[in-house]
């Protein structure tokens, strides 16, 4: 149980949940295998996967959530094809086909493929920690985010969560940062960045495995790039990316960190206790730390 994307969000009410009560509410739109007549499906999942029935696992006052989503697969090219055959058909018999007789027809074909589509399955994953005050989301894809919170929200009749604001712009920090070739206390630049040009259709340079401190990036800052993604690492603890909206990806825990696992029972329920109480342990310290470089919470 190791993220390896992370959107933090604030709780800017109280929400007080115990995982009884937090799980009674995931209840009511538990999970349920896509019927044969729908494309998809989308329900609350044991964190545990299979070995799991509890919807909510608790460690440290943190709750972990699971959204599952099911979809039917229909691929494109055997939906156009029985879609051009159909309507060649209705040609032969009675002439041209108009644009809307060609739309019900191709919802009609879905209809008769869902039953036979295979599946395919996706989990999100996310906890709360309401002592902190946290929302914790295992994704940096908005389509990711806005899907797992929409749903929470839907299930709880409220979440009120607000991504964290800070004092200063994440760019502009991240940007003097690089200039300087050092980041603040407890963090060390990574060998990646993005750099972006000031305006809408400004043009983007990409770097990985590269010194940052090398001519060609300062080159770039000097011509007005500004720092919209830059690797860090935290601690020699954890090592990821920011972007100037506080997203963190490619999240990694490093050895230091998992190295206290190993005397850990060999058991899959106990491993994944284990890691969830280390991640969101570690994570805890790192989140307030994080927001503190960029002048703290507004």
């Amino acid at each position: 149980m190791w993220f390896k994307n992370m959107t933090l969000f604030r709780l800017v009410e109280p929400l007080p949940l115990s995982a009884e009560t937090l799980a009674a509410r995931l209840e009511q739109r538990a999970f349920q295998p896509c019927p044969s007549h729908q494309p998809s499906s989308t329900g609350w999942a044991p964190p545990l996967g299979r070995k799991g029935r509890d919807l909510v696992h608790a460690a440290a006052g943190r709750l972990l959530l699971c959204l599952r989503t099911e979809e039917k697969v229909l691929p494109a090219a055997v939906l156009n094809q029985m879609v051009d055959e159909r309507i060649a058909e209705m040609e032969d018999r009675g002439g041209p086909v108009r644009r809307r007789e060609k739309q019900e027809l191709r919802e009609r074909i879905v209809g008769e493929l869902l039953p036979r589509a295979l599946c395919r399955s996706r989990h999100g994953y996310a906890y709360l920690d309401p002592a902190a005050g946290w929302l914790v989301v295992g994704s940096a894809s908005p389509r990711g985010v806005e899907e797992l919170t929409g749903m929470l929200r839907k299930t709880l009749d409220t979440l009120p969560i607000a991504p964290p604001r800070v004092r200063q712009s994440v760019a502009a920090v991240m940007t003097a940062w690089l200039a300087e070739g050092q980041a603040p206390a407890e963090f060390t630049l990574g060998d990646i960045c993005e750099l972006r040009e000031a305006g809408e259709t400004g043009g983007v340079v990409r770097c990985r495995g590269q010194d940052l401190a090398g001519t060609e990036i300062h080159a770039h800052l000097a011509a007005g790039k500004e720092v919209t993604r830059l690797g860090l690492c935290w601690n020699e603890r954890i090592a990821f990316v920011l972007d100037e909206a506080l997203a963190i990806r490619r999240l990694q825990f490093l050895d230091v960190v998992r190295e206290s696992l190993r005397d850990i029972a060999d058991s899959p329920e106990a491993i994944f206790d284990a890691e969830f109480a280390l991640m969101t342990g570690e994570l805890a310290l790192l989140a307030p730390r994080l927001l503190d470089v960029f002048g703290g919470e507004a």
